[in-house]
């Protein structure tokens, strides 16, 4: 894994040694991306610069090292992922006569581009990226996205001067940054707990959507446009054409075939490797698709907390005893979290509040003693139905459509006059009375939610609210104007004719790339942690919307074909339980031993 950064200079007017100047010192800013090696690159004929910094994790040596230039030395590319079946393209573009010095995947991507230009060796391409091209012979420069959103970049304009990066603190490094905040943005972002793409918190700058190329003729060319070689959207049209016809047993066979492909690819490394493991379905899932694929102990690590309501770790161990992994743990107390909080906002630059930021930072610190790589769960709750408000938002709607809004409204009040914690603490006196499939985790925070909808007129309204932090951000945000984002997926999605479908597709192309990805990226490359995401194979994720929904939820049981594979390995008893999420108990936290903290941040002497 790897940062890139380079800019575009308008005026012509610096030298060679100048510009190199700049991108150093743009690359220094990512130095936790790639502790191994930096590079930059310049053209003063053209007045562009290239910036990287290189976390080695194939091909050690110097041949891998950055800005690459092609065999041909027409194009100079920086690169930021890995691509996974750069083996098979090699031996490919070997059979047609290139040739290659060293034995990294950047210079196979330099050949296969040079072999089938930028787009069609982009399709070709199974892995994460993002990464920027500079064509000596065009004379144009590409940034390029990965399908998902795995890897990031952000680009735009300083006083006409085009730059782009992997993190805004590297943009922040160029002459004449002012870092202006971007008040529609900001509305964006109390609503979400994340700025959408193609959203940016500084003004002039953007985020390149997933699956997306921009590719600029000149530094001041404001009128480019990124356009996509792939997209959630038409994935899942393309599903929906080619429904899986198969008996269960042979889809369980076909899924479970297409993700242990995306596992062992994603276990090729020239470094030490390991899995995190929560002990929910989908780390689970890799890590034992990991196991029997290798002849060693996979080595896995887990956080957990003191909070009975919180802890998954015990789940974990047991999980991890059962396949033979080799595991560590480590207990998160309230301290903890405070260490992790001031670094926070150079962690993630932008505004940034899914707090189980805190956690995966902490689980990628743990991990990165022992490797180097680490392959996570995400994505299943997407691909396959696994967040409670894919079971929950159409029978709310139909719940709801049977009372006038008067009962609806009065029901909210008697909800909300009792604190998520006393309504905890009802449903704990009742809980070991239900079966255990059905009961629920963090029931008080699902009851203020559902409070929240009970005056709304539809279910895409419930869905937005579900994904609404503050109802009406314009409100608080003085001289914002909201942008429709999300909102307007959502309504764009309508064509989808399960209700369930269209918010898996919303989360996939908006809440995964946005919050759960970036928190993934930002987190694990803090400790120069390289984090792989085999579920988000795109193979694996158009093989998923072929899917008919009674494979993802059946009979109110979710990501049912996943638990079908995993059962497989684990034994159901070891993974039937409520599903928690990667939450911290920040409400007991701030109650308790971090309130004086709390209180001191938001006091009036403070503000």
């Amino acid at each position: 894994m790897c940062g890139i950064a380079g800019f575009w200079d308008s005026s012509a007017m610096a030298g060679e040694a100048e510009l190199e100047q700049t991108a150093l010192r743009m690359a220094l800013a990512l130095q936790h991306r790639g502790p191994d090696d930096q590079g930059t690159w310049a053209d003063e004929h053209t007045s562009l610069a290239l910036g990287h910094r290189r976390l080695a994790i194939l091909d050690l040596s110097s041949e891998g090292h950055q800005p690459m230039h092609s065999a041909d030395k027409r194009y100079v590319l920086v690169f930021n992922g890995e691509i996974y079946n750069f083996e098979a393209l090699r031996n490919s573009l070997e059979q047609r006569g290139h040739s290659f010095r060293g034995r990294s995947d950047t210079e196979v991507m330099l050949e296969a581009i040079e072999r089938w230009g930028i787009e069609a060796a982009v399709r070709r391409f199974i892995g994460m990226f993002a990464f920027a091209l500079w064509d000596t012979q065009d004379r144009t420069l590409s940034l390029v996205r990965d399908r998902l959103g795995i890897k990031p970049v952000y680009y735009g304009w300083i006083e006409g001067d085009f730059v782009f990066a992997s993190e805004l603190k590297a943009i922040r490094q160029y002459p004449g940054f002012e870092g202006s905040i971007d008040r529609d943005a900001l509305a964006l972002y109390m609503r979400h707990n994340y700025v959408p793409a193609p959203h940016c918190i500084y003004q002039g700058l953007a985020k390149l959507p997933p699956g997306c190329i921009l590719t600029l003729r000149a530094p001041a060319d404001i009128e480019a446009r990124p356009q996509a070689y792939w997209s959630a959207s038409e994935a899942a049209r393309q599903g929906l054409q080619s429904r899986a016809a198969e008996s269960d047993s042979q889809v369980i066979e076909q899924l479970e075939a297409k993700l242990s492909e995306a596992v062992r690819l994603r276990m090729i490394a020239d470094v030490p490797l390991g899995a995190f493991l929560s002990g929910g379905i989908d780390s689970s899932l890799v890590v034992a698709l990991m196991q029997a694929q290798s002849a060693r102990p996979v080595k896995t690590f887990t956080i957990g907390f003191h909070e009975e309501a919180f802890n998954e770790a015990c789940h974990a161990k047991k999980i991890a005893a059962h396949l033979g992994a080799e595991h560590t743990e480590l207990y998160v107390t309230p301290q903890d979290a405070m260490d992790v909080v001031p670094l926070l906002p150079a962690m993630f630059d932008e505004p940034f509040a899914d707090s189980s930021q805190i956690p995966t930072f902490l689980v990628s610190r743990l991990a990165r003693q022992s490797v180097t790589v680490s392959l996570s769960g995400d994505g299943g709750d997407e691909l396959f139905g696994g967040y409670q408000r894919y079971l929950l938002t159409r029978g709310i709607w139909n719940t709801l459509k049977k009372f006038p809004s008067s009962v609806r409204t009065a029901a909210a009040g008697v909800i909300q006059s009792v604190s998520p914690a006393g309504i905890d603490r009802g449903y704990g006196l009742v809980r070991p009375l239900l079966p255990k499939g059905r009961q629920l985790a963090s029931v008080g925070d699902k009851a203020h939610k559902l409070a929240q909808m009970l005056e709304l007129g539809g279910p895409d309204a419930i869905y937005l609210r579900a994904l609404t932090h503050w109802p009406d951000p314009e409100s608080i945000v003085r001289g914002s104007h909201e942008p429709e984002t999300v909102r307007r997926f959502i309504r764009d999605a309508a064509w989808l004719p399960d209700f369930e479908e269209r918010m898996m597709l919303t989360d996939q192309a908006n809440y995964l790339p946005d919050d759960i990805l970036t928190k993934v990226d930002r987190a694990s490359m803090a400790v120069s942690l390289e984090a792989r995401v085999p579920l988000l194979d795109h193979r694996v994720v158009e093989y998923a919307w072929r899917l008919p929904m009674r494979f993802k939820i059946r009979q109110g049981t979710s990501k049912w074909v996943l638990r079908q594979i995993l059962y497989r390995h684990v034994p159901a008893e070891l993974i039937e339980r409520p599903k928690m999420g990667f939450g911290v108990p920040i409400d007991s936290w701030l109650r308790g031993p971090l309130r004086p903290w709390a209180e001191d941040l938001l006091s009036t002497e403070s503000l």
